[in-house]
């Protein structure tokens, strides 16, 4: 939409080829519904927050920063809220009038929408791009053509790959597609014992083997969420982008006192010891931890919930205390595209002009958005991508 809407800006007569039986499917979900369009960060942030090819957005921040987009919307009748953490809102919280506005928008600029029509193949002549054909037979001629079908995630909103097809049958690279920003299935069952149970001010860590010594991959504190097949929350999402492919030699800490380092924390435990004495351990436990999360650090430790407090040697004391600082998981994999937020990897920046969007391999083909490999954090950043690639890609496309 937002490729269409710069394209027709630009002067150019613009047909959008949708597949779907209406526009922003994919938008209307994100944010659970409220559409987190953007992040109100500043650029030097915004920049930190995107996890593969960084510097490839410059250009496209320059067209159509996180202000733009916030002043783009905003000048089609939708208010917008800042919330924790920079995100951007409607204040209406729902996402179906940012999709609203956007259609306006298009209606405004004489943008022609095409729904319920899937393109087949591109059509390449002499080296260009010349148009496409769609199922059935139909072909659309054209300048220029903007590829934005959007990654792997969410498959039920059309993101099925057809993005990823066309510009491999074109001869573009594309780099491995993984689940990205998805929740985190663990070797360990006993996280289903605690599903649903919420953690805040947490530290999460994940370590992976190296040739010679282990590596921190990640390391960040923030909420997450226990499910029945793992974790979930922000830093689980958020460091499922981060980790290697191979998750065999990884592991992963939760530090649930972050605040405290391991001294202060035990003289915490010996003033509780002391002043229930003759309590059971899970009793003294409940004060630092959800009851069935302490009745778990307990069991970690190698200990029993029965224990009467004024048993509890030094030592046993001392793996409480680790276990509280780093309670061990281990990932066995990432859950599917079905839940992931965005898709890791696409067709490869190598490929692509960073200040046109245009292919290098081809002339009067562009891309944009997640179709790209480029992705980043939880936040409103990948819409904010998805935006600035667009906006480029539709410029550069109109001008060509």
């Amino acid at each position: 939409m937002m490729a269409a809407l710069f394209a027709a800006r630009g002067g150019a007569r613009v047909a959008l080829v949708e597949r779907n039986e209406k526009l922003g499917k994919k938008l209307y979900i994100t944010g659970k519904g409220r559409c987190n369009l953007t992040n109100a960060a500043e650029m030097e942030e915004f920049q930190r927050s995107i996890f593969r090819n960084p510097r490839f957005m410059y250009a496209s921040f320059a067209q159509l920063d996180n202000r733009g987009v916030m002043a783009l919307i905003e000048s089609q009748g939708v208010p917008l809220k800042v919330e924790r953490g920079n995100r951007v809102f409607p204040q209406s919280d729902k996402s179906s009038d940012v999709i609203a506005a956007l259609r306006r928008a298009l209606e405004k600029d004489g943008v022609s929408v095409r729904l319920n029509a899937r393109v087949e193949a591109l059509l390449i002549e002499d080296g260009r791009c010349a148009g496409a054909r769609l199922e059935g037979g139909e072909t659309i001629r054209a300048d220029a053509v903007i590829l934005a079908t959007g990654g792997l995630s969410y498959p039920s909103t059309g993101a099925t790959g057809d993005g990823h097809r066309l510009a491999r049958d074109t001869g573009h690279a594309v780099t491995a597609t993984l689940p990205a920003l998805v929740p985190i299935e663990t070797v360990e069952s006993w996280p289903g014992t605690l599903s649903g149970l919420s953690l805040k001010n947490v530290r999460l860590s994940a370590y992976a083997a190296g040739a010679k010594r282990e590596k921190r991959v990640f390391s960040e504190m923030g909420e997450m969420l226990f499910t029945h097949f793992g974790i979930s929350g922000p830093l689980a999402l958020t460091l499922s982008s981060v980790l290697p492919e191979d998750l065999s030699g990884v592991r992963f800490e939760i530090d649930l006192k972050p605040a405290l380092d391991e001294q202060t924390l035990d003289a915490r435990l010996l003033r509780d010891f002391k002043a229930m004495s003759r309590k059971q351990l899970i009793t003294v436990m409940d004060g630092l931890a959800p009851h069935s999360l302490a009745e778990q650090l307990i069991k970690l430790s190698g200990l029993s919930p029965a224990l009467p407090v004024n048993g509890v040697t030094a030592q046993q004391r001392a793996a409480l205390l680790k276990t509280i600082k780093a309670v061990p998981l281990r990932p066995r994999s990432l859950r599917g595209f079905n839940e992931a937020i965005v898709t890791r990897g696409g067709v490869s920046v190598k490929d692509i002009n960073p200040s046109t969007m245009q292919s290098k391999r081809v002339e009067g083909m562009y891309f944009a958005g997640e179709l790209i490999d480029v992705d980043a954090a939880t936040g409103g950043f990948n819409l904010q991508i998805a935006f600035s690639t667009g906006a480029l890609a539709g410029k550069s496309a109109a001008g060509a």
